[in-house]
């Protein structure tokens, strides 16, 4: 049907008509339907202005236009209705009521080893100790052959352990440590005595895994080098450590043991209860003062200077302290088991 000026009132009223009733999902169908470039109404209407009666198309083309116009303004109007609309709704569903207390967070926790690392280390920190952390990827000559474990010592063997596949000068010459001794060298190259540090830090071993060992461990080692140490400085600051950890109720044993970088060496045990109502002597760590040539080793006078050391695995302690019978479980990440502490 031919469209004529009457019609074009008919248009916008229809038109303005089924905007109010557009939500927001109807609102581009709308657009479309009536304002789209290539085949909307009015574009179409505005078209046809040609086909009008030549005394006609003037009039007939301001009406046109002004519909246009009067429908793009409606059409921003509501889009502006509808999201100020959307705005209000979102203001009353999201409200926030800020009388109201927070929302608790959860709380996370420390791994049971990294908890007994901290205390470990507060507990020689008090005692003047510093903190002196190392490469866990070490050469040889730091993890071996400076603290007395040439390549045909029988400790070697025991300890030979993650190589790092890349040869140098025609041997292998990097590994993953196996104990934190490695960095207490590092340190007295670098510092002239007096020296006290706690070295802590995981280490690497080809051992069986088994309920008390692993083929990775936690230790935190001690040095302390000085004019005038003597073995009975080690015992004290020993005693004050496994008190501090244990209670001051336990007793507490050394005895003789063998490591290739102290001389004497020795263990330390503590007493600890049985399910049988007794007590057993439960070895913890291992200690002595420091042998002459690893001291010479690193560029320290022997004969004017002496020092002690000691390593203290913290999987044992942590299992101590609470009851734990199964190395393994620190790192199967059940989070039954870690809950716990």
């Amino acid at each position: 049907m031919t469209a004529t000026i009457e019609s074009i009132e008919e248009l916008r009223q229809e038109a303005l008509a089924a905007l109010q009733a557009a939500d927001e999902s109807g609102l581009e169908a709308w657009r479309a339907e009536w304002l789209g470039r290539q085949d909307g109404r009015v574009t179409l209407l505005l078209r046809s202005v040609r086909d009008q009666p030549q005394e006609q198309r003037a009039q007939f083309g301001a009406a046109a236009n002004a519909l246009k116009n009067t429908l793009e303004e409606a059409f921003q109007e509501r889009q502006e209705a509808l999201r100020q609309q959307q705005l209000q709704d979102l203001a009353t569903s999201g409200a926030i009521d800020v009388t109201l207390p927070g929302r608790p967070q959860p709380h996370g926790r420390l791994h049971p080893v990294t908890q007994t690392q901290r205390d470990i280390i507060e507990v020689f920190g008090e005692m003047g100790f510093r903190v002196a952390e190392g490469p866990e990827v070490e050469w040889a000559k730091y993890n071996f052959d400076g603290v007395r474990i040439p390549e045909d010592h029988p400790a070697r063997d025991m300890w030979d352990t993650i190589w790092v596949d890349k040869e140098i000068g025609g041997r292998r010459d990097m590994l993953l440590r196996t104990h934190t001794s490695p960095n207490q060298v590092r340190v007295m190259e670098h510092q002239a005595p007096p020296i006290r540090v706690v070295v802590p830090g995981k280490c690497y071993r080809q051992e069986a895994t088994d309920a008390t060992h692993e083929w990775m461990l936690t230790q935190v080692e001690g040095l302390a080098v000085d004019e005038g140490i003597r073995m009975s400085d080690l015992k004290g600051v020993l005693y004050e450590f496994a008190r501090r950890m244990f209670g001051q109720d336990r007793e507490i044993t050394f005895h003789h043991s063998y490591f290739p970088f102290v001389e004497p060496g020795v263990e330390m045990a503590v007493d600890w209860p049985t399910a049988e109502g007794g007590t057993r002597w439960v070895e913890i760590l291992g200690a002595g003062m420091v042998h002459p040539e690893v001291l010479e080793n690193a560029g320290i006078d022997s004969s004017r200077y002496t020092g002690f050391a000691f390593g203290i695995g913290v999987e044992r302690v942590a299992m101590l302290r609470w009851g734990i019978d199964d190395i393994r479980h620190f790192y199967h990440n059940d989070l039954r088991f870690l809950r716990q502490f």
